[in-house]
């Protein structure tokens, strides 16, 4: 590689790091249209009325859904009624606006995990879900013939609360809910007419609830909406409100996104760890999802946030049942379950298999990498419990064990990759020699290599085999809840960056720095990436690779360090230990002697001087 192609790559990687900042400066984002996203506050004083074309196809014989939010229509002359339920697991508060569950507070998990620098002393708050949110969960939405004022009757009952609203049609509305266990609540919505006439009901949504970020660091980008249709779930999150071309290119946002053909099993909002979900005894017939600008944090929580951030964002989710038809005295009940809880595998998993409708599909271990995710947290927690051993030790044993099943792969591709070096002079030979027919040349290496029985491919072969071990752990670590307030070694919280302090003045750089704050230091990264260069140096190179880019392969870490500086520390643990145990095989197979190389063509003998005849 000469002199300019090392130059076009430095220019290509410092571009690649300004990519962001450049793409925002030059291409600013789209503002959305007047009215399409508001704060909850402001939302409240709107009305269902409000017309907004969706961006999404909506199904026939369906009428489009307006933009904005459900919320509860003002009612100032009538106050806020509240009843709180309490079990071991969480605090239930009803609320008389809207007759539905306004919030729920998790009892065993904090809102925040306190980090080394963050130490802070008495009772932290309690992770709260549903909160801020414009309209609590089981509200009907969908005009006066379903809302009325939007003002219920709460009444207490043995383990549960219900709401009963008489509409002025003559339709009555009475909610039922039950604590159960597993973070469950049951819950039943009866629907009569109690007029003398029949009556004709226009369709309706029925609030889900709303998906909002943990805390003031929670960056958002784990919140969203998903919904399974009984063989595949959808998240819909930020990156699809956004509608960015290529994921970089500012596009116009979207608002709203509805979907579902009578096919909704389940809705969920969530954020990273926590999760809220409407699980129907028949399917509903379509699912929407609003966007919506929440309340900037304030307090203790912000003060690390930098100060041009924008406003936070949240997501309602709602379910559109049909309209209906109720003859006099006629009623109608659906059965509803709603699990409002922590992302914790097994409560799921139990949940799933009692309802059969893969609730646990929620975790986000979907596809093929599932798998491997499911595996890896089972195995996690079986160490965690069964041998006592931290969350930090269990990765740990967890990639050592790992290791030793590819050991043997491992080292068959050292080897191979050696073999190779000991066969560069003849396969340049065969290089020199074809250089004129590239095809005949390539056929030609192919049989040298396949004769000596190596391959090009045996130093990729094992890297590529532990790509979905990685991208398992990588999506395990994102929403195992064991792992939030895990704390190993100097790591406060082994599913966040071990930040230790924060270095002022370098906000400014792409990727690890915050903009207005500092570069957080964060040194599990900075170990990985030395333990990388390391193995970097001690790995050969490619067969026929260019030794000034060989050299320059090396350095190739610099952007994984780079790309996963503020990833969790979990995940950069597991990295560092694998990085450890193949450089200590490496070295290992370094060691023991090489296999033959093969031998050098024999050249013909030289003739040998006619012997003189003696006198």
């Amino acid at each position: 590689m000469d002199r300019k192609s090392i130059l076009i790559l430095v220019v290509c990687f410092v571009l690649l790091m300004l990519w962001y900042p450049l793409v925002n400066k030059i291409f600013p984002p789209v503002p959305l249209p007047a009215g399409a996203t508001n704060a909850p506050t402001a939302v409240a004083a709107a009305t269902n009325g409000a017309t907004s074309a969706p961006p999404v196809a909506v199904p026939p014989g369906l009428t489009a859904a307006p933009a904005l939010p459900a919320v509860i229509p003002a009612a100032p002359d009538a106050p806020e009624e509240l009843i709180e339920l309490t079990n071991a697991m969480a605090r239930y508060t009803f609320t008389s606006r809207g007759g539905g569950l306004k919030q729920v507070q998790l009892l065993e998990y904090p809102e925040t995990v306190p980090t080394r620098r963050q130490r802070r002393q008495g009772p932290q708050d309690v992770a709260t879900l549903n909160v801020p949110a414009p309209a609590p969960t089981l509200a009907l939405m969908d005009g006066p013939a379903w809302q009325g004022d939007g003002q219920f009757e709460l009444t207490r009952i043995e383990n549960g609360v219900q709401a009963r609203k008489l509409l002025p049609n003559g339709l009555e509305i009475l909610k039922t809910f039950h604590l159960s266990t597993n973070y469950l609540l049951e819950a039943r919505v009866r629907l009569e007419n109690r007029g003398p006439e029949a009556l004709a009901l226009p369709p309706q949504e029925w609030v889900v609830g709303t998906a909002t970020p943990m805390n003031a660091q929670d960056d958002g980008s784990a919140v969203g909406v998903m919904w399974f249709n009984g063989s595949g779930e959808t998240d819909i999150s930020a990156p699809w409100f956004a509608n960015k071309t290529l994921g970089c290119f500012p596009g116009t946002p979207r608002a709203l996104y509805q979907a579902g053909q009578s096919n909704v099993v389940w809705v969920a909002v969530h954020n990273q760890f926590f999760t809220l979900a409407a699980m129907p005894q028949h399917p509903a017939l379509e699912v929407i999802a609003r966007k919506l600008e929440l309340p900037r944090p304030t307090g203790e929580d912000a003060r690390d946030l930098p100060p041009n951030r924008p406003p936070p964002l949240g997501y309602q989710a709602t379910m559109v049942y049909p309209g209906l038809t109720l003859a006099s005295g006629q009623a109608l009940e659906r059965d509803i379950h709603i699990f409002a809880g922590p992302k914790e595998y097994r409560t799921l998993a139990r949940i799933a298999a009692r309802f059969h409708n893969d609730i646990d599909r929620v975790m986000g271990f979907g596809g093929f990498f599932g798998f491997f995710s499911k595996a890896l947290l089972l195995s996690m927690n079986w160490l965690h419990h069964a041998l006592s051993l931290s969350y930090g030790w269990a990765i740990i044993v967890i990639t050592i064990i790992i290791k030793l099943l590819f050991w043997p792969l491992t080292q068959a591709s050292t080897r191979s990759m050696k073999r190779l070096q000991a066969l560069q002079p003849q396969m340049k030979a065969i290089q020199e020699k074809y250089k004129d027919d590239p095809a005949r040349m390539n056929r030609k290496m192919m049989e040298f290599m396949r004769e000596n029985k190596v391959s090009p491919l045996g130093g990729c072969l094992p890297m590529l085999l532990q790509m979905p071990v990685f991208i398992g752990f990588f999506y395990m670590i994102r929403s195992a809840i064991e792992l939030r307030g895990a704390a190993f070694l100097w790591v406060a919280d082994l599913s966040r960056p071990d930040t230790l302090f924060m270095i002022p003045g370098l906000g400014f750089i792409p990727f690890i720095g915050v903009p207005g704050v500092g570069l957080p230091f964060n040194l599990l990264p900075l170990i990985m990436g030395a333990t990388m260069f390391w193995q970097a140096r001690l790995t050969p190179p490619s067969p026929g690779m260019d030794p000034m880019q060989a050299k320059l392969m090396r350095y190739m870490p610099l952007m994984f360090m780079v790309f996963l500086y503020n990833f969790s520390a979990g995940l950069t643990l597991y990295w560092t230990v694998q990085n450890l145990l193949t450089i200590a095989q490496t070295k290992l197979t370094s060691t023991q002697p090489a296999a033959a190389a093969a031998p050098q063509p024999a050249k013909p003998a030289a003739p040998s001087a006619p012997l003189k005849k003696r006198k």
